[in-house]
């Protein structure tokens, strides 16, 4: 990993936690603490259960993050892009992580140690009191998403990430603006590489999808949406 440049007050990203408060006198000393670097795409900068080194904002790129299941197996629990917060799980009550987390292309980071962090929870009631609704709001998703998959078949879990992918990145000239292999679509939607391929394939020959290569484009968003309406999809 390469070190890299970023400033905060020069930053794009209007949902970055930093950048929200950077108005607050306060945050001026925080913000000179930080370390940004860059992530090349496939690497790792999180290793699950390994000590926790503070907390990850996207700067620019995109990052999965994983959780081993059964037998040694990688779930990916959370697709990330340019501000959000990655490490948040376990900060604050676990010492270690509780996700791993790699880079989907080539990522810059901003790191704020652990010691960092604490400074600003403390000391900045503003920022903390955002960090708890931001954690209530990822506690009510990740209760919904375990409620939906565990009544959702294979192609209505499969719909469900194409959906959500879209929201999360969308689209540009007709193709989802990322790019993830089959292996890890089924790795998301908790099912295998092979039952994925039979899908997407199905959906193509119902005209609702198109592939160019790894990357998915959606034709036909009420038809998918009308799919999983009863899991309650908005």
């Amino acid at each position: 990993m390469k070190d890299e440049q970023a400033i905060c007050y020069s930053c794009a990203n209007e949902n970055c936690f930093i950048k929200k408060h950077l108005h607050l006198e306060q945050m001026k000393q925080y913000v000179q603490k930080k370390h940004s670097f860059v992530c090349k795409k496939t690497q790792q900068f999180i290793i699950e259960g390994a000590p926790i080194q503070g907390l990850y904002f996207i700067c620019k790129g995109k990052v999965k993050t994983v959780k081993t299941g059964i037998n040694g197996r990688e779930q990916i629990v959370r697709l990330t892009k340019n501000g959000d917060t990655i490490g948040f799980r376990g900060f604050g009550t676990s010492k270690r992580y509780l996700i791993g987390a790699y880079a989907l292309e080539d990522t810059v980071l901003c790191n704020f140690s652990n010691e960092t962090m604490m400074e600003i929870l403390q000391n900045v009631p503003e920022f903390t009191y955002a960090l708890m609704l931001f954690y209530a709001d990822e506690l009510n998703k990740s209760e919904n998403n375990i409620r939906k998959i565990a009544h959702m078949n294979v192609r209505e879990r499969v719909i469900d990430l194409l959906l959500y992918i879209h929201r999360k990145f969308g689209q540009i000239n007709g193709l989802i603006d990322i790019e993830l292999s089959r292996k890890e679509i089924a790795d998301f939607a908790g099912t295998t590489e092979e039952q994925v391929i039979r899908v997407l394939s199905s959906l193509k020959k119902e005209s609702l999808i198109k592939t160019v290569g790894k990357r998915i484009g959606i034709l036909a968003i009420p038809k998918l949406q009308s799919e999983i309406m009863e899991h309650k999809y908005f």
